[in-house]
């Protein structure tokens, strides 16, 4: 029996004729359209958030941060001077005075930047002192962090401009991480937890939940904030409509050779002839494993959206769903072999991106390292000894940080 297309209805005739068996098969392949979800093997459905959500459950646990406590206080490496590294950046200070602003502007390549830097690194900030608190204990640490987060809850209203909704994902992304933490581990108190709530689903939510058919990097950091956010807000539907365009999005970042001749698309960008897919891969004709729609625009670009996806599958895993079985984890390993490779200097091939790569991936390999690696036991060769050298990764000053501290050889 031939699907149709979600949207177009059966005649009446094939109505009336069709068995009830047959009915209730073609409803579930249409439902898993309507969502985008594609039917991978190995893959659940992607309406499937947790009976009831873990806390702290955004991309690091209680599991994951007591296994990092317990080695930065035996003084092993490399957590220790991950940690050292962390404490000592400009993130830790407790002098810090935050920088909230009512409407954030962030026009292309943050010009205007009205506030874009800021309240990035304010959230980073939040989140580091959140890390800084649970592995020290002491209570400044997670104070500063509230005052980071009070300070904004109690400011922003809006994000204008071209840039707003990679913006809202990328601050977005930090925040629930930081307030993860202090809300379910700090027993001080915080009063105005809230009113942060508050902020995250009037502010940024609905900025980042219907996604966006710019470069792939932006929907799947949009989708990491909007992962996370509904974590904190244990709100449900959120977390299941930006769990199914996360997975539509990154079978069409990442290209594997069984999608076909062609890399997958997202259906709202109408990439439906060859041409207008070679334009949107920057180019790049020849598809092969591993390939990101953004590798031959640069290496930075193509961190951004791999490390999205690590982030998103270690939150998912920690929620109860683990992707990196699926499709989902096989696109990130081929994703960080391949883009490793040329990192680690290896030439680049004629064929792919003419001949000239832009290099500088990020301090992004970590999580899918180890969940891959450590945790599945899959040989990832290139990414292991570019993720050892790079070690300890720090920030990319956007929405990635401290990531050796983290997830290093972590079997939680």
């Amino acid at each position: 029996m031939a699907l149709r297309m979600a949207g177009t209805p059966t005649p009446a005739r094939h109505r009336r004729r069709t068995r009830p068996a047959v009915l209730a098969t073609t409803a579930a392949a249409l439902s898993a359209l309507v969502v985008g979800v594609f039917a991978w093997p190995g893959t659940h459905r992607a309406d499937a958030a947790p009976a009831t959500f873990v806390h702290p459950g955004v991309t690091v646990s209680a599991a994951q941060l007591d296994f990092v406590r317990t080695k930065v206080n035996a003084g092993a490496q490399p957590w220790k001077a991950a940690f050292d590294q962390m404490m000592a950046s400009p993130y830790a200070s407790l002098s810090r005075t935050p920088k909230p602003r009512a409407t954030v502007e962030c026009g292309p390549v943050s010009n205007p930047n009205y506030g874009c830097t800021d309240e990035r690194e304010d959230a980073i900030a939040a989140y580091t002192d959140a890390l800084a608190w649970y592995l020290t204990r002491d209570a400044r640490y997670a104070q500063k962090s509230i005052a980071l987060m009070d300070a904004w809850s109690g400011t922003i209203t809006s994000h204008t401009n071209s840039n707003a909704p990679l913006q809202t994902g990328w601050a977005g992304s930090s925040w629930p991480k930081a307030a993860e933490i202090i809300k379910y581990t700090y027993t001080g108190g915080w009063p105005q937890s809230g009113r942060f709530g508050t902020m995250l689903r009037n502010v940024y939510l609905p900025e980042i939940i219907n996604g966006s058919n710019s470069n792939g990097n932006w929907e799947l950091s949009m989708m990491e904030a909007a992962v996370g956010i509904s974590v904190f807000l244990d709100d449900k539907t959120s977390y299941d409509k930006a769990m199914a365009r996360f997975r539509t999005r990154a079978a069409a970042y990442v290209y594997l050779s069984t999608d076909g001749a062609l890399p997958k698309t997202v259906p709202s960008q109408n990439l439906n002839t060859k041409e207008k897919i070679v334009s949107y891969w920057q180019g790049q004709s020849t598809f092969v494993t591993g390939l990101t729609q953004e590798t031959c625009r640069d290496f930075t670009h193509s961190g951004y959206g791999i490390s999205a996806i690590s982030h998103i599958a270690e939150t998912s895993r920690i929620q109860g769903q683990d992707l990196y079985g699926t499709d989902i984890g096989e696109r990130l390993r081929q994703a960080l072999g391949f883009q490793s490779k040329y990192e680690l200097g290896t030439a680049p091939p004629s064929w792919l991106c003419n001949g000239t790569i832009k290099r500088g991936l990020g301090p992004v390999t970590e999580v899918g390292f180890n969940a891959l690696h450590n945790r599945r036991g899959v040989a990832m060769a290139n990414t292991q000894t570019l993720t050892e050298r790079n070690r300890p990764a720090g920030s990319n000053n956007l929405f990635v940080a401290w990531e050796t501290l983290t997830s290093a050889d972590n079997p939680n």
